[in-house]
């Protein structure tokens, strides 16, 4: 018999074997991981529990069984949303052995969405949303009304508290759902109200007839909305303070093998398009299928159009997609049995067959309207011409340059790269004025990051046309150094720095090139801003000295605190940064560029509508709705230099 020692502490830390595999059974995975389940633990996830069971109500909607929604936020920071749908099922499921309502809330991928016979299109995390909100929710309760019965069941952190249970008599049908998110897992329970709203708002344009209404106690403000036009309204909505080249939306509608296609546009004399598409209600802001057969339709049919009524001459060029796009505002709108997503954000629709049956759709309509509306169809077709004379002296002046060798495929002469060739690994800061430039390359690791100083404010693109966007000398330098292209020509694996860093002053200058930077990323390279591409420095806004040391302060509240934990406030001595160019290369490296030490911002789109209608509001060329806006926000402005 051999003697084994026993394993040291060193060798059982470093033990693998099959006893240290766990196995999450039930709700325990989403409680442990919930960022898998709704992306994050912040408000965003909060309000993905609201829109979760909002979306059960949305699938009832568009099952033709619900016509209202009501939403609705306590004082407490409770949650009830409710709907005169048929009312979740509580008879025993025969697989799991209870109640179907107590199988839809406790078991992931439960539910009556896969099947296709209560529910032909559906949205939300397909079978799931329900029992993660349940698992998310210190308590939740639903309350059914069905078959002249009013039944309820309650839970605690997704464990039922009992069976589900007849309490009373009811005279119609409908779901109740109450639940308090659980604090011990998010952030805050802190909602806002104006971003829930807009999220119902797309839901009812969505959904023609449905009235959502929505309600904080918190706060008390409530809103109810309801759309007869659907979409076609929405369209009128995102167009409301432009000047429209035709009066009207134009709207298609038809359903194609179980796929119901319907689309509004309408063009505006805006530059820029706007298109926002939809897959059983789920924004799908990377496009898909449906939006390629969209555009395909759309530019055939123009182009079929112009050449029959002799707007295009025999020796014309067609027009191209971003001729036909220009100054667009369309709205695609699919609802289909099967959709499939690519990735787990549903982000972008890959469904193959819907490509041809909106193209079909599409086609279709738009061709009868134009015959049937020669007068709007002039205009549309001279809106397009017109973006392509522009476009063809973009490409003019683009070879003209080339063969000056001012622009080609060498990178920007001001650009100060990096050794580092994986891009991965690469990171390109444009950093606002020549003196912050210089600053920034001397106290830079030229390893690692790229340097591209940008002189002035760049061109507002949201007024200018194409030709006069690429005639700009640093709006070309962006394009150049980044290398992926823009528009329908954007190819995102060229792109050479995988973060791309916006650092600019801490005054009204700084915020103004900020913005004016960040309209031209949304409207010419959105990919890159929703790939997780595109950030912004956060420079210290004050230096504090007190005993001889040294602190670097990035807020006001932060400056307060700090102050009052020296005790001796009175004493240190503060100074405002103003400018990147007050301070030096090491002092630059040390707060804002060094990744051990820098705080920055990742720039997302949340609501795409919403982030579409502020650019067009801030940066177009209406004065009145930016006037709005600056008084409707002035009071939350900080940090204000005057």
């Amino acid at each position: 018999m051999v003697q084994q020692d026993s394993p040291s502490p060193q060798q059982q830390e470093n033990s693998y074997t099959a006893q240290d595999i766990q196995v999450l059974d039930g709700l325990e995975a989403v409680r442990r991981r919930p960022g898998m389940y709704i992306g994050s633990t912040d408000q965003r996830g909060l309000h993905h529990l609201v829109c979760e069971i909002a979306y059960n109500c949305i699938d009832e909607a568009m099952a033709g069984c619900c016509t209202q929604v009501q939403v609705t936020i306590r004082q407490d920071g409770t949650v009830e949303v409710a709907d005169n749908g048929r009312g979740i099922p509580t008879d025993i499921h025969q697989a799991s052995g209870t109640s179907a309502l107590e199988t839809v809330m406790t078991i992931l991928h439960a539910g009556a969405k896969f099947g296709g016979r209560s529910y032909m299109v559906s949205g939300g995390l397909h079978g799931v949303g329900a029992a993660v909100v349940n698992a998310l929710s210190s308590w939740l309760r639903v309350d059914v009304k069905r078959e002249g019965r009013l039944y309820r069941q309650e839970y605690q952190k997704g464990i039922p508290q009992g069976k589900v249970t007849a309490i009373g008599k009811a005279s119609d049908t409908g779901t109740v759902t109450t639940f308090l998110a659980d604090a011990s897992i998010f952030d805050n329970l802190d909602y806002d109200f104006n971003t829930l709203a807009q999220t119902f708002r797309e839901l009812a344009y969505l959904n023609k007839g449905l009235e959502i209404s929505f309600k904080d106690e918190r706060q008390d403000q409530e809103m109810t909305f309801y759309f007869e036009g659907g979409i076609a309204s929405f369209a009128r909505h995102l167009n409301r303070d432009r000047t429209l080249i035709h009066p009207r939306p134009i709207y298609v509608s038809k359903m194609i093998n179980s796929t119901d296609v319907e689309v509004a546009l309408q063009y505006n004399d805006a530059f820029t398009e706007s298109i926002f598409s939809f897959a059983n209600c789920v924004n799908t802001v990377n496009g898909g299928t449906h939006v390629t057969g969209f555009r395909a339709a759309l530019t055939r049919v123009l182009n079929d159009y112009a050449r029959k009524s002799k707007l295009l001459k025999d020796d014309d060029s067609n027009l191209s997609g971003d001729d036909v796009r220009e100054g667009l505002t369309a709205i695609i709108n699919v609802k289909l049995t099967e959709p499939q997503f690519e990735g787990q954000t549903k982000t972008k629709l890959s469904n193959a067959e819907v490509k041809s049956q909106v193209e079909s759709v599409v086609g279709e309509g738009l061709n009868l309207y134009l015959e049937e509306h020669p007068n709007e169809a002039r205009k549309i077709i001279e809106k397009c011409l017109t973006a392509a004379r522009a476009r063809e002296a973009a490409r003019r002046a683009r070879e003209l340059i080339i063969r000056k060798g001012v622009l080609d495929t060498t990178l920007p002469g001001k650009l100060a790269d990096c050794s580092e060739k994986d891009p991965s690994r690469s990171e390109l800061y444009l950093v606002e004025g020549d003196s912050a430039g210089g600053s920034a390359k001397q106290g830079r690791d030229r390893r690692f990051q790229a340097i591209l100083p940008l002189r002035g404010k760049i061109l507002n693109v949201e007024k200018a046309p194409m030709d006069k966007m690429l005639g700009h000398e640093e709006i070309r330098a962006i394009i150049t150094a980044l290398g992926t292209g823009i528009d329908d020509s954007f190819d995102l694996s060229r792109l050479r720095y995988h973060r791309v860093i916006i650092m600019t002053d801490a005054d009204v200058d700084g915020s103004h090139i900020r913005t004016l930077l960040l309209t031209f990323f949304f409207r010419h390279m959105a990919a890159l801003i929703n790939q997780g591409h595109l950030l912004i420095a956060q420079p210290p806004l004050y230096r504090v000295r007190s005993n001889k040391r040294q602190y670097w302060v990035y807020s006001e509240k932060e400056k307060e605190g700090l102050l009052k934990r020296l005790a001796e406030g009175k004493k240190a001595e503060i100074q405002r940064y103003k400018g990147l160019g007050e301070m030096t290369p090491v002092q630059l490296w040390e707060t804002t560029m060094n990744p051990t030490s820098r705080t920055m911002l990742q720039v997302g789109i949340e609501d795409a509508v919403k982030a579409n209608r502020i650019f067009h509001t801030l940066m177009g060329h209406e004065v009145a709705p930016r006037k709005a806006f600056i008084q409707a926000h002035a009071r939350s402005v900080r940090n204000l230099d005057i």
